[in-house]
């Protein structure tokens, strides 16, 4: 059992017992209901206009009549792991000992699955609190390939999904993400290196850099996320895992010429994938 007063750290007790320390929840810290409907106001307005920052979403919040002030937007967009999107000059550096990579798929020919992979992480709100949700994306297909749910904005999430995807599809030649600290992490960028796999990060703040992973966002809060109110992380990782089955398995894409993100996938991988 995890003891989170050990002396021991959570990830080497998630690792002795040979769990997920994604799976291993934090103690959560209680937000007032008044505080959550912000929150949630606020993840729409960003996923309606995400170029506004703070001082817009309080300018957009107080003409629906809640009274906030910008530090406190500011705060509850840092806790939410959002920020306004658009290019911003000077903004590229690296946290303290986190190496930034280049952008590679500026002008590439995507032609074909497994060839760039693509991962993110968004904000979903419950009945009575809010999970993240990473995934990780076939760019080609757009077909999600893993995904996982954590409390925290930890990396080990990230890299649990991550290996989840490795196991079960091989791997990409390419990965991309954004420049959040969990993917600038040494753990997160090192089981990439081990691998052989080349990265690529967008630059900060621009959201067209992985736009498949914005889109595919914009449809998992629309059709599902908006629709519910999870009573549990349970429950939302059932009713989203329902979901994501759904877009991957039956819901068809114009832009893939009316075909699910799994036909798309499986039709382009070499028969012995395939199979």
């Amino acid at each position: 059992m995890i003891n989170r007063w050990h002396e021991l750290p959570v990830v080497r007790q998630a690792a002795l017992l040979q769990v997920s320390r994604s799976s291993v929840y934090a103690l959560p810290r209680p937000v007032p209901p008044a505080r959550l409907a912000i929150m949630h106001r606020i993840d729409m307005l960003h996923l309606e206009h995400p170029f506004a920052g703070s001082r817009m979403l309080r300018d957009l919040l107080r003409a629906e009549g809640v009274v906030i002030g910008r530090v406190a937007v500011a705060t509850l967009m840092r806790r939410m792991g959002i920020e306004a999107l658009y290019r911003r000059p000077n903004t590229s550096k690296p946290a303290p000992g986190h190496k930034i990579y280049p952008y590679l798929l500026r002008g590439l020919v995507i032609d074909r699955p497994n060839q760039v992979w693509a991962m993110d992480i968004t904000y979903i709100p419950m009945a009575r609190g809010f999970v993240y949700l990473a995934a990780v994306l076939d760019w080609f297909s757009r077909r999600v390939l893993a995904w996982r749910l954590s409390i925290t904005l930890e990396a080990e999430f990230c890299i649990d999904a991550v290996q989840d995807a490795l196991a079960r599809h091989g791997k990409p030649e390419i990965f991309n993400t954004d420049q959040g600290s969990q993917f600038t992490s040494a753990a997160f960028t090192g089981m990439l290196q081990d691998q052989a796999i080349r990265i690529s990060m967008d630059g900060r703040g621009a959201w067209r850099d992985n736009v498949f992973v914005e889109r595919l966002w914009r449809s998992v809060k629309y059709e599902e996320v908006y629709l519910r109110a999870y009573d549990s992380v349970s429950e939302a990782r059932t009713s989203l895992g329902r979901y994501l089955a759904f877009y991957n398995g039956r819901r068809p894409h114009s832009s893939l010429g009316a075909r699910t993100p799994e036909r798309a996938y499986l039709d382009h991988l070499p028969p012995a994938m395939a199979a």
